[in-house]
């Protein structure tokens, strides 16, 4: 498939922002980010040209960071993952939903909670001065868990029905995987909202487009310099829109081509993979 221009005015709820097309050399870019699952890796595996694609993003002197909303692993155990996978990086370019989290229980505020998570979002949450095990807690925190437990959901229903109000690290509904889409915490979600009643007092990371203008301003970049490229539209595309930055959809993950044409977000570009950009 050829890339696709879209709408040459990218539109978002604050108004057109910018108006400029972008094409796959991605001229003009001076920051990328970039989503993990769908977008550069499928489960274990690399998706095919990504090597080569951060290879020449690198040679033309373009910033690069990796964004996800996947919960489930710690910013240490994405840099062993990357490792292994032959792509260098540092703690400074691992951009989280669990960081948007934690900047969310911050503000508020909060710092006993029980966790619906993984060990390695324990680590992260615990690290920052978060109980995780709160027998009074203030808030359940329901992330990508991926080691979930019957006794894990049993106990945070319980501390719902009693009145404990309910975040969470991300919306997806879908983790990626080379065997079919896997339940992701929006799955989680809809499971304790048809059991408790319950729903979410707040849903941090993509499209929160905190998560990238942080480090946009950080950097002295104008947005539309910018670009965030992924596989979902109503995370990633959505992010983009909200953030006034190029949004890049790769159809790579989950979404498809038909999704694109009849969703409500504005992606300046649509290529198969990261292997056409560059």
């Amino acid at each position: 498939m050829e890339s696709l221009f879209f709408n040459e005015n990218i539109t978002t709820s604050l108004g057109v922002l910018f108006m400029r097309k972008i094409n796959s050399d991605l001229e003009n870019i001076n920051a990328i980010f970039l989503d993990l699952d769908g977008t550069i890796y499928m489960g274990d595996n690399l998706i095919k040209g990504a090597i080569d694609f951060l290879n020449r993003i690198e040679e033309r002197g373009i910033k690069r960071f990796f964004l996800s909303n996947n919960s489930s692993k710690s910013v240490d155990q994405y840099l062993l993952k990357l490792e292994k996978m032959g792509i260098p990086a540092t703690k400074e370019e691992i951009l989280l939903s669990t960081h948007d989290l934690l900047s969310w229980l911050k503000v508020e505020n909060i710092s006993e909670t029980y966790l619906v998570g993984t060990e390695g979002m324990k680590e992260m949450l615990e690290e920052a001065g978060v109980n995780t095990r709160s027998e009074e807690p203030q808030y359940v925190v329901l992330g990508y868990d991926t080691e979930i437990t019957y006794q894990k959901l049993t106990k945070a229903s319980i501390y719902l029905h009693n009145g404990v109000p309910l975040v969470v690290s991300h919306p997806d509904m879908v983790c990626p995987s080379p065997n079919g889409g896997l339940p992701d915490t929006g799955a989680y979600l809809a499971l304790f909202e048809a059991t408790t009643g319950v729903t979410p007092k707040h849903i941090c990371g993509k499209p929160n487009p905190g998560m990238i203008l942080h480090k946009i301003t950080e950097l002295g970049l104008e947005t539309n310099a910018c670009a965030m490229v992924g596989d979902r539209l109503y995370t990633d595309m959505e992010m983009a829109d909200r953030a006034g930055v190029h949004g890049i959809l790769v159809l790579s993950g989950e979404a498809t081509a038909e999704d694109a044409a009849n969703a409500p977000q504005s992606p300046s570009l649509i290529v198969d993979s990261v292997a056409q950009l560059c």
